[in-house]
């Protein structure tokens, strides 16, 4: 098996504007078990700029993601996230911080826009487990808990859960 191949199947490709390079130094300095895989320039001759990615492979906590820099055609919206299960409250605050430094923007419910406009999904383990398998009505407490948030905070959300 080479080393840009992957038996994910199905795997992520991301459209940037003249960012993807910085993309990839971001995701992978950010997120443990992460590497660059390949990163090859369109170079001279080409209908795109020289310094910008024309194939990037990342590996973001055993998830690989394709990367490329292809003009502002097109853009990234909320309808796709990645979803980040955090163990603690200081890996939400480390996740989220990052991602919503030097332009990122918060939003609501966990949610967050990087600064190259890719929605993110910061969000306690807890969460999924107390949702999935927890009290309904306590659940719904402590969803309505949620929905007031901005970056979610576990000991609120617990709080919440257990009024």
């Amino acid at each position: 098996m080479s080393e840009l191949s992957t038996t994910q199947g199905i795997t992520p490709f991301l459209w940037y504007n003249g960012q993807a390079e910085e993309a990839m130094n971001l995701y992978t300095s950010l997120f443990p078990n992460s590497r660059i895989k390949q990163l090859k320039k369109w170079g001279e001759g080409s209908h795109m700029p020289a310094d910008q990615v024309m194939m990037g492979v990342i590996e973001i906590n055993g998830l690989t993601l394709h990367l490329f820099d292809a003009g502002p055609m097109f853009k990234f919206t909320e309808a796709v996230s990645f979803f980040v299960s955090c163990k603690d409250q200081q890996e939400i605050d480390h996740y989220w911080n990052a991602l919503t430094a030097d332009g990122g923007q918060e939003s609501q419910c966990g949610w967050l826009k990087d600064k190259f406009g890719l929605s993110w999904q910061i969000v306690p383990a807890m969460l999924t487990e107390r949702l999935s398998n927890g009290d309904p009505k306590r659940a719904g407490q402590m969803f309505q808990a949620v929905m007031g948030m901005q970056k979610l905070d576990i000991a609120e959300m617990e709080r919440a859960y257990n009024q």
